[in-house]
């Protein structure tokens, strides 16, 4: 067998590229990197402050009424025992925490995903560039995200917080670009003839039609967050991944059962609650409005005969 040194293939430094890059990045940019990393830190201190003020009783009878709403009384029923017993062992806290952080990383993914996946869907060059990026960020293992975040923002939520977000942006993408591509294309072309504009198709149409595509990638982005969360505790962000990642040095099997017990309820809460969102409710959009123009005429040309 040849000896591996002779192959002809020159050597390619990436991990010492990337390490340069990083240390010129802390070098030179040390100050923006603080600032940026307090005001994260302070924006996601107050909204799990915000969670942890409300007592848990009331926060309980909150979501439950929310599950209700928006699912079943059996849903309700499952999120009461559910939310009780993550009370009941001493979770609630951790779990605030955890919840905090994947709501904050969510709202900004979607934030971030949804516009891009509009231009994605209706710029076909756009897609051709941000599809390779997608693949790359949901290959790449999640603890990786985890190293050059530590290097550049420190130990604590930060880290934990902007490592969610890239790991959980790529489904929001995707699946908004789907919703927006599987749209009637007579639909769209029945919306011109009216003489709407590209934006009211857009906002009218093309959304509306797609929310229940787009509330699935929404779904998608919860649960990489709810996971890349618990993964963030070994950056040091509080929160029951913190609890599970301390389990495991422990070896403390108790301590893990009830920090995962806690991660699956809210798991199967936000996942069951988001599902339910966007494929129901009354059609009230243009794109209705459109296909009930649509079938009327078609129902008067067969009555007619025409």
């Amino acid at each position: 067998m040849e000896d591996q040194e002779s192959t002809v293939i020159p050597s390619i430094q990436v991990g010492d590229w990337v390490e340069s890059g990083v240390d010129w990045l802390t070098g030179n940019f040390r100050e923006i990197f603080r600032t940026f990393s307090d005001v994260l830190e302070t924006l996601i201190n107050g909204l799990i402050d915000a969670l942890l003020f409300v007592p848990p009783d009331l926060m309980i009878v909150v979501l439950v009424l929310l599950g209700l709403i928006l699912r079943s009384w059996q849903f309700a029923v499952g999120s009461a025992l559910g939310l009780s017993a993550v009370v009941a062992m001493g979770m609630w806290e951790a779990a605030m925490q955890t919840l905090g952080i994947v709501v904050f990383a969510t709202v900004v993914a979607v934030l971030i995903a949804v516009p891009i996946g509009v231009l994605a869907a209706r710029n076909r060059v756009v897609s051709n560039i941000v599809q390779p990026v997608l693949d790359f960020m949901q290959t790449m293992p999640a603890f990786v995200y985890l190293v050059p975040a530590v290097i550049l923002f420190g130990i604590g939520f930060v880290p934990g917080l902007l490592s969610t977000i890239v790991f959980a942006l790529p489904p929001g993408v995707r699946l908004t670009e789907l919703g927006i591509r599987q749209v009637d294309a007579e639909t769209v072309e029945a919306g011109q003839a009216f003489g709407a504009t590209p934006r009211q198709i857009l906002r009218g149409i093309q959304l509306p039609l797609a929310t229940p595509t787009i509330m699935a990638g929404v779904n998608q982005v919860i649960m990489l967050a709810l996971s890349m969360a618990v993964i963030a505790g070994m950056a040091g962000a509080d929160g029951l991944g913190k609890l599970i990642v301390e389990s495991i040095a422990r070896l403390d099997v108790g301590l893990g059962a009830e920090a995962g017990l806690s991660v699956v309820v809210l798991a199967i809460y936000l996942d069951r609650l988001t599902a339910s969102i966007g494929g129901s409710g009354s059609d009230k959009s243009l794109g209705a409005l459109i296909r009930r123009s649509r079938g009327r005429s078609v129902a008067q040309r067969v009555t007619t005969g025409i």
